[in-house]
């Protein structure tokens, strides 16, 4: 098995790298990647991004946002959190037996004096409490194992990273399932850094895997990851316009009337609107609702749009910001 050395801690070039291992490296070989990230919310493959994000923290706190290859639900990451990934060829039939997987973590945490243990289907706790979530991903006759391991994030960030704010959103994504989380710090009785734990649980990964080698990427290699990374996991299509079709619904109660904006999106792009209320309109509000049609759901994006639209030739009494208010909240 080859340790591939990763030091990036760009969330883009990380899931790139891994789409990149699996489909295109040496199929003969097994890979293992330890690898952290900035700050990012990281949504499964088959999750609405709007769905599962606080759009507004998001923007505030430069929180990035990427979507992986695997199911499963959200998750955030930072610079307190470690990602593994395994990369090996599913011969040995591992039909998502995630402990295959896990076994090193647990055996890194018991060398420190910690007891943790596999719970459900994809999560390893600490007295009932998670700090990994893992998810799998096949192609071909190989298979992506990856899971984090919450060291010693800011809890609170994880929750208002993922805190969805009220809003009427119907989907078909996957929803993610909230569970108690935890920090392996909490436990320690004796304290360590993250870059320490690192060092354990690469032992612990090479006595689960006695051939265990370091590998750097070439030049080559890493250029044609920084090629995905631009193309495919930085872009809009591939972090929002993957989301599954959803409905979302806006409203709000203004000095000049009630509002309701009803948007039906799919692949990101807002393909249908309805303007409902009870306020009076200069012209026919169906115009209006078409100037939506084939414009990106996002913030950058709708903000353009209604600063575009010059609002008061439809709402008099409106103004721009409180309708971009309302859209983006």
């Amino acid at each position: 098995m080859l340790e591939i050395i990763n030091r990036s801690t760009d969330p883009y070039f990380n899931l790139a790298l891994e789409e990149y291992v699996i489909k295109n490296m040496n199929t003969k070989e097994e890979f293992f990647i330890l690898w952290q990230n900035q700050p990012v919310v990281v949504v499964g493959k088959n999750q609405n991004t709007i769905e599962e994000i606080n759009q507004e923290y998001i923007n505030n706190h430069d929180v990035k946002v990427v979507r992986r290859l695997s199911g499963g639900g959200a998750v955030y990451h930072d610079l307190d959190n470690l990602n593994f990934t395994f990369i090996v060829n599913d011969n040995k039939n591992y039909s998502f037996d995630f402990s295959a997987f896990t076994r090193p973590v647990i055996k890194a945490l018991a060398a420190i004096g910690i007891k943790a243990e596999n719970n459900g289907r994809n999560d390893i706790t600490i007295d009932g409490k998670k700090f990994s979530g893992n998810s799998q991903f096949r192609y071909h006759d190989r298979l992506l194992h990856h899971g984090t391991i919450l060291f010693n994030s800011n809890l609170e960030n994880v929750g208002k990273a993922l805190n969805v704010k009220e809003e009427k959103i119907v989907s078909k994504g996957v929803k993610s399932v909230r569970s108690r989380v935890t920090n392996i710090t909490d436990y320690l009785t004796t304290p360590i850094t993250i870059n320490e734990f690192k060092t354990i649980l690469n032992e612990a990964i090479k006595d689960e895997y006695k051939d265990l080698v370091q590998y750097e990427l070439s030049p080559e290699e890493q250029a044609a990851v920084q090629d995905l990374r631009d193309n495919k996991y930085s872009t809009w299509e591939w972090v929002y316009g993957g989301s599954p079709q959803f409905n979302v619904k806006h409203a709000a109660k203004f000095d000049w009337g009630y509002l309701d904006i009803r948007l039906n999106v799919k692949h990101g792009l807002i393909t249908n609107c309805k303007i409902y209320g009870d306020f009076f309109a200069n012209q026919d509000i169906a115009d209006m609702e078409r100037k939506f049609e084939q414009v990106k759901y996002h913030s950058e994006a709708l903000s353009n749009m209604i600063r575009q639209l010059n609002i008061k030739q439809y709402l008099p009494s409106a103004n721009e910001e409180e309708i971009i208010n309302l859209l983006l909240k």
